[in-house]
């Protein structure tokens, strides 16, 4: 499949300071990528050069065949941006702050106003002031606003900053929720890894401004989580240290850690568990998305 994005090779500097060097990147349509890494390692400027809004020194970008350096206009058209400061007039309503925008953005849907304020659970709070908004609805709103003229692809930057956890929760259904009927491509920059893992498709780690790693998180997990960490809920309690030659501890009431090899050994470690005792649950550890981000890291 043709890469809705494909970078190569890309370099970008301020001064004496890189802040972008050998990027290599690719987005196939419809996905969501989580950009990952932490702060100042270089994400938003690079979502800024995907937009077109300043350009690169070095390097090839496409997306959805077009360079952002020489056809930023026309990629904007068919992008949504949602940023920290997501540009709505607080003293307007929910509504008008839609309306305007739609009129800006040439939406000739007369639906899509109320279809937006609908799907993101704001149509009861449509004519209050948005400076009366909390940070959900406030984001929720911002999210309204980037969909409104049905971009190709939605870029976010740290969007879920600021909300409680019923708030991220909201936020990410929704973004998975429209994509699943739309197909809109979407990179989401965020240094808060557990909160994109069951959203995002792919992930990419930028790490001193180069993309350290992409791929699916069965195909880091493949690459770099060999030995497997396994917190078992049972009635099991070891003898010694040793299980079947898995080293193995006890952590707390009915909790019982193993060291294994690969995976692959853990029917082998619950049918012998199971001969004796109930297992009640059973949790590798270290390969979750964090765990393979430091091991990306090498820390």
């Amino acid at each position: 499949m043709t890469s809705f994005i494909h970078v190569e090779g890309l370099s970008k500097s301020f001064g004496q300071q890189t802040v972008l060097e050998n990027v290599n990147f690719k987005v196939k349509k419809g996905e969501i990528v989580g950009l990952l890494g932490p702060n100042g390692a270089g994400k938003t400027t690079f979502i800024r050069i995907l937009n077109g809004v300043i350009k690169p020194e070095k390097g090839s970008i496409t997306l959805n065949g077009m360079d952002p350096a020489s056809e930023g206009d026309r990629i904007r058209k068919i992008s949504g941006i949602v940023t920290e400061s997501a540009g709505l007039y607080h003293q307007m309503s929910g509504k008008e702050n839609l309306e305007l925008f739609a009129e800006l953005y040439g939406v000739k849907d007369k639906n899509r106003v109320a279809e937006l304020l609908d799907l993101f659970d704001l149509k009861e709070h449509q004519d209050k002031p948005v400076g009366k908004y909390s940070t959900g609805m406030k984001k929720r709103l911002a999210l309204a606003k980037a969909l409104l003229h049905k971009p190709d692809i939605l870029f976010l930057d740290e969007p879920t900053n600021g909300l409680d956890p019923d708030g991220i929760e909201m936020v990410l259904t929704y973004l998975k929720k429209y994509n699943q009927e739309t197909g809109t491509t979407m990179i989401i920059c965020s240094h808060v890894l557990h909160q994109l893992e069951t959203i995002c498709d792919s992930f990419a780690f930028i790490e001193n401004g180069t993309i350290a790693e992409q791929g699916t998180l069965l195909e880091l997990e493949n690459k770099y989580v060999q030995n497997v960490t396994v917190k078992v809920n049972t009635t099991f309690k070891p003898q010694d240290k040793q299980y079947l030659g898995f080293p193995c501890s006890v952590v707390g009431e009915s909790i019982v850690v193993f060291e294994l090899p690969s995976k692959n050994d853990i029917p082998q470690l619950l049918s012998s568990l199971l001969k004796n005792d109930p297992v009640y649950s059973l949790t590798i550890m270290n390969n979750d998305l964090q765990s393979i981000y430091f091991k990306v890291r090498g820390v």
